[in-house]
């Protein structure tokens, strides 16, 4: 089938188009990775999807041929995207989560792309992040420090050029939500955050599809997953492979900038990321996580 033929699935109209399946949507995927693909198609596929909405089974099928067309990547056992635009946020807190969960013991594998924004990227190395400069070496850094940030554009060039088609089209497409599910190095486990709270339970069912095992979505600062300790934080995802949803009570006195706001921030989002991981009273893990690193690496 040629990606025409997808078009014309999404786009007969009122009555006569429909979703497409999770098949169609894997094989419409790869033909939109291949570089001879018409770019007319790639961009009438994927704002007809924008305009519908997608389905789980359609982000299930399309995360699904992204993640074929991946290099073999080392295992991990978290997965961590980072695609927000970072025009909301501050600075990146959930990299010192992140680094945190890695100090127990955990590979995690943190993998992104944020635009013309900065802060991410610069943020790894004040977190003790190291940026991987091809697949290969992130499998090094795994084994190093536990945890490696692997760039999309090297990672995965193909789904790079079709997410920064976002400057062509000048609106966000389903490909940000496949990035968030592309799982590099398969971890049974992830933690994603969004920006836009109707993605949380997609991205979740669509995880499902995919057999996941155990994943936490929210609407975490900036669309990164990072916890506002004074704000109630309602979750989704799956546990065991089930559907889950939960919340996280606030913990902290105000939303606002306080001494030690900041320290709260890493601690409830690095709790939370070993709550995904199966790691019983991840508070209390990740406080005693931050008290040994902060004695090791003191401010």
């Amino acid at each position: 089938m040629s990606l025409a033929e997808h078009v014309r699935i999404l786009g007969r109209g009122p009555g006569r188009s429909r979703s497409l399946t999770r098949a169609e949507a894997q094989e419409a995927m790869a033909l939109m990775l291949a570089a001879d693909t018409a770019p007319e198609a790639v961009g009438a596929l994927l704002m007809l999807l924008r305009m519908k909405g997608e389905t789980p089974d359609e982000i299930a099928g399309l995360a699904a041929a992204a993640q074929a067309a991946l290099p073999g990547c080392p295992h991990a056992d978290l997965d961590w995207p980072s695609y927000a635009a970072g025009r909301t946020r501050g600075a990146p807190w959930f990299l010192m989560s992140a680094r945190l969960v890695a100090d127990s013991g955990r590979r995690v594998m943190l993998h992104g792309w944020n635009g013309t924004d900065p802060k991410v990227r610069d943020g790894l190395a004040v977190a003790g992040i190291a940026r991987a400069r091809s697949v290969d070496e992130s499998a090094e850094l795994l084994d190093r420090d536990g945890i490696a940030y692997l760039p999309l554009e090297i990672a995965h060039p193909a789904l790079f050029r079709l997410l920064t088609l976002r400057e062509v089209l000048g609106l966000r497409s389903c490909v940000n939500t496949v990035c968030r599910m592309l799982n590099p190095a398969r971890a049974p486990a992830g933690v994603q955050g969004v920006f836009h709270p109707s993605y949380r339970l997609l991205q979740a069912d669509a995880a499902a599809l995919l057999g996941w095992k155990s994943l936490t979505v929210i609407k975490g600062g900036g669309g990164e997953f990072e916890l506002n300790p004074a704000k109630e934080t309602v979750t989704f995802g799956l546990r065991d492979g089930a559907p889950w949803q939960g919340s996280v009570p606030p913990h902290a006195a105000q939303a606002g900038p306080a001494p030690g706001h900041d320290v709260e921030i890493v601690t409830e989002t690095a709790a939370l990321a070993l709550e995904t991981l199966g790691v019983p009273e991840g508070r209390h893990a990740a406080a005693r996580l931050w008290q040994s690193r902060h004695a090791r690496h003191p401010a």
